[in-house]
């Protein structure tokens, strides 16, 4: 039985539920999970379904008739196959916990994606990638050939034809024009509780400031650094006593925490961007569980 995801966009308005509803019991679909969500300020409805087709009915069957049922809600809509797994890219440069704890999840099938390739401007984690029978791509970037480090790492996303790129501690700052280009299909984590404490060095801003949490956060990528809608984030408590450095490691645990948790909502087609905010979803039943223990 095949399992699909509809995610819906629209105006705000009386029968949209209805409407999705009866359009899937006529085509043989059970509901096996819904979420919905009305933005009283700005208008928007959003939803997610999960369904099974009873009726053995495919994805291209179901947009081309679902088509006349989203045109009077002017909706925004994609069908997405439950078994079909996103092709990501990992970037990363020299801290490793998050590469590595994207690549523990991935094997045990707990964050079921396909990891088509990795990228770094460094050579430190080939060996680890390669390992993994991963490709490895180290694309040195510089200020004079940044525009040609660029359009090489573009080169890698679509030959691979990765459906989104995730910043594991890639200490690059992108170009308005691949930010633009890719807009809603890059994460990044930030080393900081966002809005506090951007760029650079977040940690020793933080240590300066005496805060007593510190945390990390999970955001697309937008031209403007550090300020695109965020998906994920969570804090650990520190004290007086702990040392910058304390800081860092007390993070890693949590950046690693946060991507994942982004990185999963994303691919289970549980985020919408809302403007400068996001909408996010809980996952559907069973959606944590991994094909394998470890």
């Amino acid at each position: 039985m095949s399992k699909y995801v509809l995610t819906v966009t629209c105006k705000s308005t009386r029968g949209i539920v209805a409407a999705i509803s009866n359009f899937l019991a006529d085509h043989d679909c059970n509901i096996t999970d819904s979420s919905q969500f009305d933005d009283f300020e700005t208008g928007k409805f959003f939803m997610r379904v999960s369904f099974a087709s009873e009726g053995g009915v495919d994805r291209d069957v179901l947009e081309k008739d679902f088509a006349p049922v989203a045109a009077p809600f002017d909706m925004y809509f994609a069908f997405h196959d439950e078994g079909e797994k996103v092709k990501v890219v990992i970037m990363v440069s020299r801290f490793g916990h998050c590469l590595n704890d994207l690549l523990y999840r991935w094997r045990i099938g707990a964050l079921p994606i396909d990891i088509v390739a990795v990228i770094s401007n460094h050579m430190d984690y080939q060996k680890l990638v390669v390992n993994h029978d991963i490709p490895f791509h180290c694309i040195k970037v510089t200020k004079e050939n940044k525009p040609q480090a660029e359009a090489q790492i573009m080169q890698v996303v679509e030959d691979s034809g990765a459906e989104l790129i995730v910043l594991a501690r890639y200490m690059q700052i992108l170009s308005d024009q691949m930010c633009q280009k890719m807009s809603g299909r890059i994460i990044n984590i930030h080393h900081s509780f966002l809005p506090s404490f951007k760029g650079a060095n977040p940690y020793k801003q933080a240590f300066e400031r005496g805060v007593k949490l510190i945390g990390a956060t999970a955001h697309y990528v937008t031209a403007d650094l550090d300020e695109g809608p965020i998906i994920e984030q969570d804090t650990v408590r520190i004290t007086h006593a702990q040392s910058p450095d304390d800081y860092v490691s007390l993070g890693r645990d949590v950046e690693a925490q946060v991507f994942s948790r982004a990185i999963h909502a994303h691919i289970h087609r549980r985020v919408f961007l809302n403007g400068n905010k996001t909408v996010v979803f809980p996952a559907s039943p069973g959606g944590y569980a991994s094909e394998r223990m470890g």
